[in-house]
């Protein structure tokens, strides 16, 4: 059963919502972000979320991504507890010069969206050929190593 009063639970999300609003939007939207391959993965945990909601920019170097989550009670509803944050919530992440910001990719699905930003091509590591001349000849030697132009 559902009990209307739990003094530390009120207690703390009051202070939360008093002292920390900014880092409590940032916790409605948790996420990870990875290397896979030549792509930097971003997965946005977004529970609840409708996708029409979901608004993504690239702005210079910058992405945004926004989103909204709203419930009211119909009429009649007795509410015993609202704490799933509700509202407007957006997170900044500062992109590299390394990325094709023009083919960031995206995909919402189970309550996660998944952006996907690929590394440049012009940043991606790629081999150097060595050319030598012996005799008078020019000969091309294939670099052992890779280096990152």
């Amino acid at each position: 059963m559902l009990t209307r009063f739990d003094p530390v639970v009120d207690l703390e999300r009051l202070t939360s919502e008093f002292f920390a609003p900014l880092s409590r939007r940032a916790a409605a939207m948790p996420l990870d972000a990875y290397r896979h391959q030549d792509s930097w993965v971003v997965k946005v945990d977004l529970p609840g979320v409708d996708p029409a909601t979901i608004d993504l920019t690239v702005d210079r170097n910058v992405l945004r991504i926004e989103a909204s989550r709203d419930w009211a009670p119909e009429e009649g509803d007795k509410v015993l507890a609202l704490e799933r944050p509700r509202g407007s919530f957006s997170r900044q992440l500062m992109l590299g010069e390394d990325l094709d910001a023009t083919a960031i990719t995206a995909a919402y699905k189970d309550g996660v969206l998944t952006v996907t930003l690929p590394v440049a091509e012009q940043a991606k590591p790629r081999k150097v050929a060595i050319t030598t001349s012996s005799a008078g000849k020019v000969v091309e030697v294939e670099a052992a190593g890779k280096s990152a132009a």
